[in-house]
């Protein structure tokens, strides 16, 4: 491995839904419908106004809220500032976990989310949990701009969500609070926070850590606190969540590739016109091209500003002693995704 550190500085994400929750989603779906357009919901092309919210947990110069505002302004001007995409940073309408239910339910209209929860919602979202799957970015993104990435998007619609377009998340990555992690033995027995998914529980564990699954808003204080050790992410995240702070650690294992998910509520999808679906599709495909050159040239910023805070930056040399650790995830886990599995192998020969 290789070790880098530089002077410390400071920078400044669940199911089952809750009766109280599921009335005041469908008061807030009232009135928001109401204020789309009418009964109609959003036929296009009658110059009828349409307003919707767009949720972000990240920070507005995040890369995927950055995305988010391009896609936002691109169905401005093509609809001719008939259809205003408002988008809410930081967390403003809630916590991921929550929103993802809000937006289901139609009291929210979009959100940016990643693919992890979306697993409860769409069974194929765990693959992107898989450890170790892909050689690096430009492999993954064949897959998911082929067939059967497009295919895995429409998973969602059966459960009331339309999948948008795909943003890019980087890379994900240990990293720790005391603990320099420079080998696959030193996870051991360390409590580290995770998404909501049982693929990636699964993983921590075969490394034999101890995963903690924890809202995205919670983190900093749990390792300030030492309720866990460690967390992963990636380089953005760790940064502009101020992590690194309190787990100036990272080591660069890169073990999952987890794709972020631009998506509409069915309902409001259906309610528009096709000439509208159109426009937002369109400025999707667009918006993604945008975020992902915003995403490497964050990355390569973000890690000259860790190395100037003094963050230990480890770089893993050989990953084989780490792949088979996590092997028994890919043996428990990857015959439900064996048809896209098979796809991604494929692609590594292009």
């Amino acid at each position: 491995m290789n070790q880098k550190s530089g002077p410390r500085g400071s920078t400044h994400r669940r199911g089952t839904l809750k009766t109280a929750g599921i009335l005041s989603a469908f008061v807030l779906a009232s009135a928001t419908l109401a204020a789309c357009g009418g009964d109609d919901g959003g036929s296009g092309g009658d110059g009828e106004k349409l307003t919707f919210r767009l949720a972000e947990t990240h920070p507005e110069d995040y890369p995927t809220t950055e995305g988010d505002q391009k896609f936002a302004d691109l169905v401005n001007e093509a609809s001719d500032g008939r259809i205003d995409i408002q988008v809410f940073a930081g967390g403003q309408l809630g916590e991921e976990s929550d929103v993802i239910e809000q937006v289901q339910m139609g009291a929210i209209e979009m959100t940016r989310v990643s693919s992890a929860p979306m697993t409860e919602f769409a069974e194929g979202m765990g693959l992107f949990g898989l450890p170790y799957i892909w050689d690096d970015a430009d492999h993954l993104w064949r897959f998911l701009e082929d067939e059967s990435g497009q295919q895995l998007l429409g998973e969602l619609e059966e459960a009331g969500f339309k999948g948008l377009t795909y943003f890019d998340p980087g890379a994900r990555s240990f990293y720790s609070t005391d603990k320099v992690i420079d080998s696959v033995d030193d996870i051991e027995g360390m409590k580290f926070r995770v998404q909501e998914s049982d693929v990636i529980i699964s993983f921590i564990e075969a490394l034999g850590g101890s995963p903690t699954p924890m809202d995205y808003g919670e983190v900093y204080s749990a390792l300030q606190t030492g309720l866990i050790d460690g967390a992963e992410n990636n380089e953005p995240s760790y940064l502009s969540a101020s992590h690194y702070e309190v787990a100036p650690n990272y080591t660069l294992d890169e073990h999952m590739r987890v794709a972020e998910i631009l998506v509409v509520n069915k309902d409001v999808w259906d309610g528009l016109s096709e000439e509208d679906q159109q426009i937002l599709e369109d400025a999707a495909a667009e918006a993604t091209t945008y975020q992902r050159e915003q995403w490497d040239a964050q990355v390569e910023e973000d890690l000259a500003a860790l190395e100037e805070a003094d963050v230990t930056i480890t770089e893993i040399d050989d990953i084989e002693p780490w792949r088979e650790a996590a092997q028994p995830v890919i043996d428990e886990f990857g015959p439900t995704y064996q048809e896209y599995l098979d796809r991604i192998e494929e692609l590594r020969e292009e």
